[in-house]
């Protein structure tokens, strides 16, 4: 009887190691399945090349970037470049005004005409490129 407890004992220890072997080999497998792909690394931390703006872009670089799709036609009432009666009736209540109109978006106008990398100085210099009044 003695002996057969032991055998019993072995057989299930030889049990409980394969199963436990076969769950850590699974769980191996189940991490090579997700691991990722690639890394992806942008900057000079992966020897990337350094990107610094040359500094301010001036009106009419914001204007043919950015404004020149509404603004060069008049596209949905957009004042266009040179059109000195569109830009005063918008002017008059002054350039802070209609730079706040153009940062927040009016009408048809989306916030700073979709430009969100321009400043507010050079939304300021795009409106007084468009405007003529530079």
């Amino acid at each position: 009887m003695k002996h057969l407890k032991a055998l019993i004992l072995v057989a299930a220890t030889l049990l409980v190691s394969q199963a436990f072997a076969a769950t850590a080999t699974n769980e191996d497998k189940i991490r090579e399945r997700i691991a990722p792909v690639g890394d992806v690394c942008v900057g000079v931390e992966c020897g990337g090349a350094v990107v610094v703006a040359a500094g301010p872009r001036s009106g009419e670089d914001v204007y043919g970037g950015a404004c020149f799709a509404c603004h060069g036609a008049g596209i949905l009432g957009a004042p266009k470049k040179g059109d000195t009666a569109a830009w005063d009736a918008r002017l008059e209540k002054g350039f802070d005004a209609t730079l706040h109109n153009a940062v927040q978006g009016l009408n048809s106008m989306p916030p700073k005409g979709n430009c969100m990398n321009c400043s507010d100085d050079e939304l300021l210099a795009a409106i007084k490129f468009m405007s003529g009044r530079e």
